[in-house]
């Protein structure tokens, strides 16, 4: 007889803890997935075993019932288990939210029997090439780590085309070596595209597996099975493949270590570059963390200025071409000089001269759509979501006003619903009318637009950027899906429509933001044998974040944030709690923000409390008709703990209230504050 500790896969927040049964199976163990008895009924549920026992006290043994069966496709391991527990203590979330996170999707789609997807792909053939010096010194300093099965953490500033791709290949063969698999995240699923080329090219496809949200849940079903049963020796994937379900991981390669994306904008919000290293401190793994990026997020260049990463430059490309050269135009005086159209002069004339000499042309504007938003010159009226309350954006492929955050559409008016007038017009502009007015321009040209509306077909990303790789297409238009990790050696010229666009985020991260788009965006270009171009059009073109972008200066602008940072006591200096608190009762969401503000305020030090912010409506006030207000609470450096136990204490107490009219979510250094 066992007993064993399980934590029931159910919705209840009041059940989220573990709870002891008996088990009588033999192959029962710590991550075992077990069906067992729960609640009125005894209706069968699944559970997760989290600790196993050799006895319990007499009196509980009595009434315990007991475990059903062992599901023996399904399990996962001590570390997995480990690694959930710490995370629900890190981020404040659900035990059995956490163990999720390292289940397979798709479940039962599991009796069909599919082919692995990217069986017969070749890849890119792998070519030894000769490393720089710079990428011999950052390979030895990881290959030693890995040889001595050390946990040790890298950060490679490398410049874009600086051979990054090459040092993350050459490592993790150092770890099939030792016949430990490697993990290799991606932020955006249009990037790992590239990767599995170059890694199936050099490896073969049979050993490696590929993890996004793009694959079927049957798909993303086997190849969980294939990982877990050992036959894949490399992993591929965004930010969910970090919990891939792999032993004794030698290597977690995060490209593009400082895209918001590895943070988790849903339940439970996790880091993935803490998860990461979680995973890789686990006495199971004794692993390698090595994170990667042409503009290193301020926290993590911190961390490595203080030892807690060692940090590896790569200064220059690898083809020893130079770096792009940029230019800044002012948008302003394109206005004043009369040109109203959203390519400058300067650009235009370049996409001229680039097309005729037979290169192509990338042009980066990080919005969608035709225009952004819909409006009445008579009266004012501006089209709304009416369940998010927010400006409709105007989609002339579809004819229709969208809300970019609920999903809302509606007929554009003809007239004016407010007060009757024909003068309904569109103002700004987006990806939609960027193609319209850059197709008019060059007819010549073959135009084609990259974003999440014309990409929503499975294939059509890859089949879009496989055209524009082949030469087929001429110009590529995007949203920032195009601005990072695509390496095309034809491109002469990068144009960025409106590099301030994000200057305008309620976000201390905005000019970081703004300076890491403008340069991984300029590094698209010129990677082939030739220098390349790019011209920034912008309304604030003397703002620092624009200006050491252009002047392709990372330390400088390091330098001026993290003074900003230290100064207003933002990461890396404190950590950012927010919790918003949702409701379809508007009195109700913000009553649960006063209530909590209160109770923290009262168990917090006196010192403390200028550190908690009062509640406010939420920048997004609606969503999905519901309302929302948000509570901001900035915890000094070395204290988090702390913070997390006083809103843990609050959180157990709300628990046991058997309704709530409200929801309360708490978000650790959260990446948006809408």
């Amino acid at each position: 007889m066992k007993y064993v500790n399980v934590v029931i896969d159910n919705k209840s927040d009041s059940t989220d803890m573990a709870y002891t049964y008996g088990c009588n199976h033999d192959d029962v163990a710590v991550g075992s997935k077990v069906y067992l008895p729960f609640a009125q009924g005894n209706k069968l549920r699944t559970g997760y075993v989290v600790s196993i026992e050799n006895g319990v006290d007499e009196a509980l043994s009595r009434k315990l019932k007991y475990v059903e069966s062992v599901d023996e496709d399904v399990s996962l391991t001590a570390e997995m288990i480990r690694c959930a527990a710490w995370m629900k203590r890190r981020y404040l979330c659900r035990h059995i939210d956490a163990i999720r996170c390292f289940t397979p999707a798709g479940e039962r789609a599991k009796q069909k029997e599919r082919k692995n997807p990217f069986a017969g792909e070749k890849g890119e053939p792998h070519t030894a090439k000769e490393l720089t010096g710079q990428q011999s010194a950052a390979l030895l300093q990881i290959t030693q780590a890995i040889e001595a099965q050390q946990h040790s953490r890298f950060l490679i500033h490398g410049v874009t085309g600086s051979g990054k791709t090459e040092i993350y290949i050459r490592a993790a063969k150092a770890c099939l070596r030792q016949g430990r698999p490697v993990i290799i995240l991606a932020p955006e699923i249009s990037l790992t595209g590239q990767i599995i080329d170059r890694f199936i090219g050099t490896f073969g496809n049979e050993v490696i597996a590929v993890l996004h949200s793009r694959l079927s849940l049957g798909e993303r079903y086997d190849q969980w099975k294939r990982i877990r049963d050992g036959s894949v020796k490399i992993v591929i994937g965004a930010r969910s493949a970090v919990f891939a379900p792999l032993a004794r991981i030698g290597m977690i390669v995060v490209d593009e270590e400082h895209e918001s994306t590895y943070k988790s904008d849903h339940t439970p919000k996790y880091d993935t570059i803490e998860v990461a290293l979680k995973r890789l401190q686990d006495q199971d793994n004794r692993g390698v963390l090595v994170l990667g990026s042409a503009t290193p997020s301020v926290v993590d260049y911190r961390r490595a200025e203080e030892g807690i990463y060692r940090l590896a430059k790569l200064t220059e490309r690898y083809n020893k071409v130079a770096m792009p050269r940029i230019s800044i135009v002012d948008m302003r005086q394109e206005l004043k000089d009369g040109n109203k159209s959203i390519i400058s002069r300067e650009l235009y004339r370049a996409m001229e001269q680039q097309l005729a000499a037979g290169k192509q042309v990338m042009l980066l504007l990080n919005r969608r759509g035709y225009a952004t938003f819909v409006s009445c010159r008579e009266c004012g009226y501006a089209a709304r979501c009416p369940e998010c309350g927010v400006s409709l954006t105007y989609h002339k492929g579809s004819g229709k006003a969208v809300c970019h955050y609920c999903g809302y559409e509606e007929d554009v008016p003809r007239c004016c619903p407010e007060c009757g007038s024909k003068y309904i017009r569109y103002f700004g502009s987006g990806t939609e009318k960027a193609e319209e007015t850059v197709s008019a321009l060059f007819p010549g040209y073959v135009t084609e637009r990259v974003d999440l509306d014309s990409v929503k077909k499975k294939g059509e990303l890859a089949r879009k950027l496989r055209a524009f790789r082949n030469g087929k297409t001429h110009i590529l238009i995007g949203t920032q899906i195009i601005a990072k990790g695509l390496d095309f050696k034809n491109v002469g010229l990068m144009g960025i429509i409106a590099a301030d666009i994000s200057l305008n985020i309620p976000d201390f991260r905005s000019p970081e933001q703004t300076f890491q788009l403008i340069t991984q965006a300029a590094g698209r270009a010129g990677r082939g044998s030739e220098e390349g171009n790019v011209i920034v059009q912008a309304y604030s073109p003397d703002h620092y974040a624009i200006r050491f972008a252009a002047a392709q200066d990372y330390e400088g602008f390091y330098r001026t944030e993290n003074q900003l940072r230290q100064y207003m006591e933002y990461p890396p200096y404190s950590d950012l709690f927010q919790i918003v608190f949702t409701s379809k009762d508007q009195d109700a969401a913000q009553k649960a923000a006063g209530v909590w503000h209160s109770r923290i305020a009262a168990r917090m030090k006196e010192a403390d409390r200028k550190n908690l912010f009062p509640p406010q409506e939420a920048y997004m006030s609606r969503i999905k008709e519901n309302y929302r207000y948000s509570m901001l609470i900035r915890c000094p450096r070395g204290r988090r703990k702390e913070y997390s136990d006083l809103l843990e204490q609050i959180k157990e107490e709300e628990k046991s209230k058997k309704k709530k009219a409200y929801t309360a979510v708490i978000d650790i250094n959260p990446y948006s504050f809408v």
